[in-house]
């Protein structure tokens, strides 16, 4: 294949492009927390640890692992400092007074316990603008290894694959069970393992945490099997971080999104936990508009998991729809929600996106407008280049992930593709092919009706504003539409 120029810019679309010695993609949590508990027993100097939501009571690893170390977060950090006196461990968490996640009563025991234990540090990083929240999920060990994706150490995160109706291992540390999740993140080591460790520093002092050298010691091995392996590639790292202080605002992130966009031949594939995101529509659109454009499809759950998410982000994705749908006269948007072979819905957590078979980035970032300017978040990117191999391993990435969530094979997505000629009529045809045969498969999305205060929240943007400036802007200067998603003019045919 023909090598196209990259598209990455380092200070415009994202921070910095550096070299992984090895990368890989895992694909829901228990994946996740298994190679994650590996790689922290390999360890041997320093763990750092960045999140926004965190239980330490959570079993890290699959439900029933033996390995000879406590099973729950906490009492596995404690076990690993007692093991090793030379490990040093950092953990930076969000601080958002009422919301914190950490003051829950399953923490505080531990917290305490740490705070005794000088080889364990905990930062609470309350230094955002009002409003914001410090959204990355970042692990970086060693500054050999590192992880970054969409996964929190918390509560309702762990499943498999499979996503099964009724998963008894699926259940909270007080035995309550909890619905299907899926989730994905990503594991590199090399160089760009050594940038995040950079950024976790960066965070780290901003917060108040004292200076931390850098580590130089082997990276760990790969214990268990990734979902997917891609080798070597070199990895841009995007970052959204609001306006705070003197700091200037950071919004690689939003422009990448609308340059893979830009940049997409014949189809994009998202996941996603939101579609909110004026700018991210605004780029859809002006694609929908073109008579040979890309076919886009996205994956939602069918509604949030939150009262916030209910109100801003499931009414302004309904507003957003509708609105593209208006621009999509060749069919080729959609939207879909997987559903378990039960009919149970599948919670979407994931934040990806491919790009024909040429772009791949995975991250923090959701399609909302906090993403792209009002939180802090983390994504990393890579894109096939020239390499053949580079693009077939993206696009059986996709069709792998098509595979979960229509209860069938990649190979048999691969050749349903073939056949139907375009990714959403390949998905149709597969989709009513598993809801006969009782297995798991993808719901089209289905416009909800809203409320006259639900509308107007989602259109001024209330709960999810543009940056730290839109919280104070006047309500009349806000909106989802203003200026953005409109119609274009059709040409008068001569007479």
């Amino acid at each position: 294949m023909m090598a196209p120029s990259t598209i990455f810019s380092p200070s415009k679309n994202c921070w910095r492009i550096e070299k992984a010695d090895e990368f890989s993609i895992l694909i829901d949590a228990n994946d996740y927390f298994t190679s994650i508990r590996a790689s922290m027993m390999a360890a041997k100097r320093l763990i750092f640890f960045v999140g926004w939501d965190f239980d330490a009571s959570i079993t890290l690893g699959n439900p029933n692992v033996d390995d000879g170390a406590p099973r729950g977060v906490g009492d596995f950090l404690l076990w690993l400092a007692r093991r090793n006196p030379e490990l040093q461990i950092k953990i930076l968490l969000w601080s958002p007074a009422p919301l914190a996640s950490w003051a829950r009563v399953s923490n505080l025991p531990h917290l305490l316990r740490w705070k005794w234990n000088r080889q364990i540090s905990v930062h609470l990083d309350g230094k955002h603008p009002l409003g914001s929240s410090h959204h990355q999920k970042m692990l970086v060990i060693d500054d050999t290894v590192a992880y970054c994706g969409g996964i929190d150490v918390t509560l309702d995160r762990w499943d498999t694959r499979e996503h099964l109706d009724d998963n008894p291992d699926r259940r909270r540390p007080n035995g309550k069970p909890y619905g299907p999740w899926h989730d994905i993140s990503s594991r590199f080591t090399g160089p760009a393992a050594q940038a995040l460790g950079e950024l976790c520093r960066h965070r780290w002092t901003r917060a108040g945490g004292r200076k931390v050298e850098r580590v130089e010691a082997p990276p760990p091995p790969e214990d268990i099997a990734p979902s997917f392996s891609f080798g070597p590639v070199d990895l841009a790292i995007a970052r959204t971080s609001p306006a705070y202080r003197e700091e200037q605002a950071v919004t690689e992130i939003e422009q990448l999104y609308v340059d893979m966009i830009s940049a997409a031949r014949r189809v994009v594939y998202a996941e996603s936990q939101y579609f909110a995101s004026r700018v991210v529509a605004q780029a859809i659109a002006r694609r929908l508009a073109e008579p040979d454009g890309p076919e886009f499809v996205l994956i939602n759950p069918i509604a949030s998991d939150n009262w916030l998410g209910q109100v801003a982000m499931d009414t302004a994705r309904a507003r957003l729809a509708e609105s593209l749908r208006r621009h999509d006269d060749r069919g080729r948007f959609r939207i879909y929600h997987p559903i378990t072979a039960g009919g149970q819905s599948i919670y979407v957590h994931a934040k990806l996106m491919i790009v024909d078979d040429l772009y791949l980035r995975i991250g923090s970032s959701n399609f909302n407008n906090r993403s792209m300017r009002f939180d802090q978040e983390c994504d990393v990117a890579l894109e096939a280049g020239g390499s053949d191999q580079m693009a077939q391993r993206i696009t059986s990435l996709r069709n792998d992930l098509l595979a979960e969530h229509l209860g069938t094979t990649p190979d048999t997505i691969d050749e349903t593709l073939r056949q139907a000629g375009s990714l959403i009529a390949a998905i149709d045809r597969l989709r009513a092919e598993s809801g006969r045969a009782g297995k798991a498969t993808l719901k089209p999305y289905d416009t909800p009706e809203i409320t006259d205060l639900d509308r107007w929240l989602a259109d001024h943007e209330i709960l999810d504003p543009e940056g730290s400036e839109a919280v104070f802007e006047p309500i009349e200067k806000r909106g989802l539409f203003r200026g953005r998603l409109k119609r274009p003019r059709r040409r008068k045919r001569g007479g």
